[in-house]
């Protein structure tokens, strides 16, 4: 563990201490306002090492915070993707980094134009519970690579996580560079409100509102990655058991508590019994029990898992039949569900209206595929959608016809792992990327350098007008 100091950085609380933060962080960056090559790969090294150095801590903390989480979960969820987007980070800055040449027409010859990446300043990064660390630290690369400074504000439901984030990141870096916020909403809500350069969010579309309302109050840019109920499609003619095995982890990893989570299925009406089945089958082998369950993790506080419950007991009174794949659904202490499929909703359930985010799965059957997509454009744009199909005119149909922020064919989530992939919603799902390139362009300013040497012919365009030069350009330029 980090040994005292009496420097350290703390966690900050007190909403009064956020301004004053904000202003340090401004002070210093406005001294180095483009941040070498050098420091930035220092900086994303440091970052790296701090998170493989002590992983196994974070790991208890997630733990900690979720009742129980399972430790794959962390390493998968939170450790692995937040250490290979740094990797790539560093093997692409340098390119990233250099301007690019842009076309300048015979008219404005000769000269030369450029679009220069410039960082923005201060990016305020707001932190779900779901992947504390990933999603704390994956928008931090990114702001980092584009030579920015960053507030971060952790989820009061994450509070062991955030106290060991802020602890750990004092040993790399001063708090006029990184500063870790805790605290309540009301932290929260003031925390948003401040003049940052950037704010990036992940959440709920309820609170991305809020948060997008109130930036709107200072003109700040915002990068929304919110949710969703993302559907996963199932064709006719593909093997439901390679179905089942592509799509099962996206929605049993961190037990469904995952932004992209398959949240429904599409699936023929005469293989709903079939695939029912593969789904018990493939779950049960999994996990062979939930409850005792090293690898199964627990439902974050109890306020989430009672949600969960009263969509279940929402969806049963209106007619829905629910199916728990390997245990009875019964509430206990350790905050634990196993994966329930639900049959026969309608869309006056509540399962069929908020984003489920946890372990449950309804499944839809249909006749055609016009049906589903008919069903998916009439709703908000989901965050992801997966389609189940070798069948290329089926897949192609289903991409070109409907909306979402990413998609997967024959997988689920691994699209957000994929670090030359941009990730980002649409819609009621989300505005801006991030990841790869993408991230250190949303924290970045292109800024369009037009530039002359000793020699210009503009003055040709001067008053008085109506010379031979002026008839000339307008008969060769306007045509």
């Amino acid at each position: 563990m980090v040994q005292s100091t009496q420097d350290r950085q703390l966690e900050i609380t007190d909403i009064s201490q956020l301004q004053l933060t904000l202003n340090n962080q401004r002070v210093q960056f406005n001294k180095n306002p483009y941040t070498d090559y050098q420091t930035r790969i220092a900086d994303l090294k440091k970052l790296k090492k701090m998170v493989i150095d002590n992983q196994h801590i974070f790991t208890k903390a997630m733990t900690n915070d979720f009742g129980h989480r399972s430790v794959e979960d962390s390493r998968i969820g939170d450790i692995m993707t937040t250490v290979m987007g740094i990797n790539y980070s560093i093997s692409k800055l340098k390119k990233w980094m250099k301007p690019k040449s842009r076309h300048v027409g015979i008219l404005f010859q000769p000269a030369k134009a450029q679009v220069m990446m410039q960082p923005k300043g201060v990016i305020g990064i707001v932190t779900p519970w779901n992947y504390p660390l990933f999603l704390a630290l994956g928008p931090l690369t990114a702001a980092l690579a584009a030579g920015n400074r960053a507030m971060i504000k952790m989820s009061e439901y994450t509070p062991a996580t955030g106290k060991l984030l802020a602890e750990l990141m004092a040993t790399i870096f001063p708090q006029d560079k990184v500063a870790i916020v805790g605290g309540d909403i009301e932290v929260a809500s003031a925390f948003t409100s401040l003049k940052f350069d950037h704010i990036f969010f992940t959440g709920s579309t309820t609170v991305g509102k809020i948060v997008m309302k109130s930036a709107a109050e200072n003109l700040i840019p915002v990068t929304l990655e919110l949710g969703g109920k993302s559907p996963t499609i199932i064709d006719n003619d593909i093997n439901i058991n390679t179905a089942v095995s592509r799509m099962i982890l996206g929605k049993a990893l961190n037990a469904g508590q995952t932004c992209v989570a398959p949240d429904y299925i599409f699936c023929p009406r005469d293989r709903v019994d079939e695939l029912t089945e593969s789904l018990r089958n493939a779950y049960q082998k999994m996990f062979p029990t939930v409850r005792d369950n090293a690898d199964a993790t627990s439902v974050v506080n109890q306020g989430q898992y009672n949600r969960l419950h009263g969509l279940l007991e929402d969806a049963e009174s209106k007619g829905a039949e629910i199916i728990p794949l390997n245990e009875s659904i019964e509430k206990n202490p350790q905050r634990k569900m196993p994966l329930t499929v639900v049959l026969n909703t309608n869309d006056n359930m509540k399962v069929m209206q908020e984003e489920i985010f946890g372990p449950i799965l309804p499944i839809l059957p249909y006749d055609s595929i016009e049906e589903v997509i008919d069903y998916i454009n009439a709703n908000e744009r989901p965050l992801a959608l997966y389609i189940n199909s070798y069948d290329k005119k089926f897949q192609k149909n289903i991409l070109q016809r409907t909306h979402s922020g990413g998609a997967c064919i024959n997988d689920a989530t691994f699209h957000v792992v994929i670090d030359d992939l941009p990730f980002g919603g649409i819609g009621a799902s989300g505005m801006g990327n991030y990841h790869g390139e993408e991230g250190f362009t949303t924290f970045s300013h292109p800024k369009a350098v037009f530039s002359r040497g000793r020699i210009s012919f503009s003055h040709f365009l001067f008053p008085p007008f109506g010379t031979a030069i002026h008839k000339l350009v307008f008969k060769l330029f306007i045509r």
